[in-house]
């Protein structure tokens, strides 16, 4: 996929798995448009209901004004960076030093989704966040106003994670992420608004999540479809993540993406139905859902910093101004020039969407404070 002239981030991805598996990417985008109904006669696949319906319709009744926040996610190499280089000040690293200019100039408050381990897909040389130093824990605490750290997933692959997640699996992953942070940062800087890597979360991912504290936890949305075995239906062998271990709530559903192979893509749980995420989208609500007693909500409103030139950063931002709540995202890897997909323009893209946040005149604040 290309934007503007500019290769995007899943194109050696896409080749891999095309390699790995077998499948083509004009017969995986092939694939999804017949199980979305999107090819000239084709029959429209079963609509399903809604996952989440004991629910209600909650605000944070101590934010007014416009607002932004932003995250970044499959973070883990800066840590690696940090203990392996032992920087005088952690801001003395490249990217947490752009993010404090940012703070400084824009008033930026971050939110890092963290990794617990390196992927072995990048080689051999792994790194986890028990690896990481200590050493620079004070300067975590200083910072924790406006910079602070989540949970993601173990590792980067496979896609999916938590999509059939066991109670005790989550339970694994999240506490080691959860100890690791509190040990060499703080539990102040642990953020309980989560994004779960690729997003979706079984119920029984959601039930501990809910018992370890976490109050609110990004959603995809929209339509929602059964998955009935067709394996076309989804690309990059999705298929497979959601056959294994498979949760009777994971289904599939339509969604907008940079990528086209990803028009048809799984779900969970952790799913809104269109009219519900509506009413919280872009704003400082969010669905409660009573039965579990947390909070679903779609994020992201405003540009994926990575899948943008700093032009269409730019579009996007003014796309979402006129919302309450203006949400960025963002990835870590494409910040490091050993990464196969290396954007040398991230900061600035961040500093643009920063300064554009700040000169609209948004205050920046975290997930969390929107509970």
């Amino acid at each position: 996929m290309k934007d503007n002239g500019r290769l995007m981030v899943n194109t050696s991805r896409r080749e891999f798995f095309r390699g790995a598996l077998g499948v083509g990417l004009v017969s995986a985008v092939s694939g999804v448009s017949r199980a979305a109904g999107l090819e000239s006669g084709a029959s429209m696949p079963m609509a399903l209901g809604p996952v989440v319906t004991d629910w209600e319709i909650r605000r944070a009744k101590s934010l007014n004004g416009r607002k932004a926040a932003m995250y970044i996610d499959d973070t883990i190499w800066i840590f690696r960076d940090l203990t392996r280089q032992r920087p005088k000040s952690m801001f003395d690293h490249p990217l947490l030093g752009a993010l404090k200019e940012a703070h400084e100039r824009y008033g930026l408050k971050l939110q890092f989704n963290c990794f617990y381990r390196t992927d072995m897909f990048y080689g051999m040389d792994e790194f986890s966040l028990a690896d990481m130093t200590d050493a620079y824990k004070s300067e975590w605490q200083a910072s924790k106003d406006w910079l602070r750290l989540g949970f993601h997933a173990y590792q980067e692959f496979p896609d999916y994670p938590f999509i059939n997640a066991e109670y005790s699996d989550m339970a694994t992953a999240f506490d080691r992420i959860h100890g690791e942070i509190s040990r060499f940062a703080g539990e102040e800087v642990f953020t309980y608004a989560l994004v779960a890597h690729w997003l979706p979360v079984s119920r029984d991912g959601c039930r501990l999540l809910k018992e370890r504290g976490v109050k609110l936890i990004a959603s995809t949305d929209g339509a929602r479809f059964a998955y009935v075995g067709d394996r076309s239906a989804l690309p990059y062998g999705h298929a497979f993540r959601v056959e294994s271990n498979r949760k009777k709530e994971t289904a599939l559903y339509r969604r907008s993406a940079y990528d086209p192979a990803l028009l048809s893509s799984a779900c969970a749980y952790n799913h809104l139905m269109t009219d519900q995420a509506d009413m919280t989208w872009g704003t400082f609500a969010h669905v409660y859902d009573r039965s579990l007693g947390i909070g679903f909500k779609r994020f992201r409103n405003g540009p994926m910093l990575n899948l943008c030139t700093p032009a269409r950063v730019r579009d996007e931002m003014n796309a979402a101004s006129g919302s309450e709540l203006l949400c960025i995202g963002n990835h870590e890897q494409y910040f490091h020039k050993e990464y196969f997909a290396w954007q040398p323009d991230y900061a600035e893209k961040v500093l643009v969407a920063a300064k554009m946040a700040h000169d609209a005149g948004r205050d920046f604040i975290f997930m969390e404070d929107t509970m």
